[in-house]
């Protein structure tokens, strides 16, 4: 079995790690390859180096040693090719990830194919101006439309199917999986939901009412999101916290259901509510 590794190895507690994966794989008789920059940095007989891209076709499970926004951008890149996402958490929450940073040992399991695969639907965000498609994004966790530059709220029009789905007047909107809805939906007020539902939920920031409330729309829905304000302000969009894109007045944000998958290893037992229970109600790792 190949894997490749993601990993900031300049950091010393991840290169730890890193040395203790190498460890378990080179006795499984796997091959491990890291970006080419650290090959200055770590050695093993069973350890090969290339570029960052060439490293997701080169393997069949992409292990990820960092917190859920790490885990979140190569498990987003890994579904595109239909590869593997296993996290090692080194960060906060980890709800990503398979394993923490004290159970490597269990990577010897996962060599002998004792795992199983978590899938996770995510968005497809796309930019349109008129009829051209300006900019599309596929999302893991969220698709967040805000207010630019200036402290005012935005007019915010959301249908669904062409029919009328939310008008609000907010900071901004949140459209998020169930992966994403224990990140800022749930800050936001939105509900958790488990991740194996297929539907998404949109959730206003810091709306201006009494009476407003998250809504859950079926994945199979095609949400468009148009965006007013009064002052020369335009709004941006943000897509799993990747660089926000400009959006003018006459554009539409229209979100649906992508065409990849992320695929998640799962090796230990664990509920989805045990590990929110665990790592967001009673805030331990």
């Amino acid at each position: 079995m190949v894997f490749s590794v993601f990993a900031n190895l300049y950091n010393l507690e991840t290169q730890q790690i890193a040395k203790e994966i190498l460890s378990v794989l080179e006795f499984e008789n796997c091959s491990v390859f890291f970006d080419e920059k650290y090959e200055n940095v770590i050695k093993s007989s069973v350890c090969f180096f290339a570029q960052p891209d060439d490293m997701y076709n080169l393997c069949d499970i992409a292990i990820v040693i960092g917190g859920d926004g790490t885990t979140m951008r190569v498990a987003r890149n890994a579904a595109v090719l239909g590869k593997l996402t296993l996290g090692i958490n080194a960060g906060r929450l980890g709800f990503l990830s398979a394993l923490e940073k004290n159970e490597i040992s269990l990577l010897h399991t996962v060599a002998k194919g004792n795992y199983q695969i978590d899938e996770r639907i995510m968005l497809k965000t796309a930019v349109l101006n008129g009829e051209s498609v300006v900019k599309t994004y596929h999302c893991l966790n969220d698709a967040i439309a805000t207010r630019g530059a200036f402290a005012r709220l935005i007019d915010i029009e959301v249908t669904s199917d062409g029919r009328e789905l939310l008008e609000t007047r907010a900071d901004g909107i949140i459209i998020s999986t169930p992966t994403g809805s224990t990140a800022y939906s749930l800050a936001a007020g939105g509900p958790v939901l488990s991740p194996d539902l297929e539907c998404f939920v949109a959730t206003a920031i810091c709306p201006h009412s009494l009476m407003d409330r998250s809504i859950v729309v079926n994945s199979k829905s095609k949400l468009d999101i148009m965006i007013y304000s009064d002052v020369k302000n335009n709004a941006v969009l943000t897509c799993d916290g990747q660089e926000p894109f400009e959006i003018s007045k006459e554009s539409v944000i229209r979100v649906s259901l992508s065409e990849y998958k992320a695929r998640l290893v799962k090796i230990k037992p664990d509920n989805f509510y045990e590990v929110v229970k665990k790592k967001i109600i009673n805030n331990r790792t």
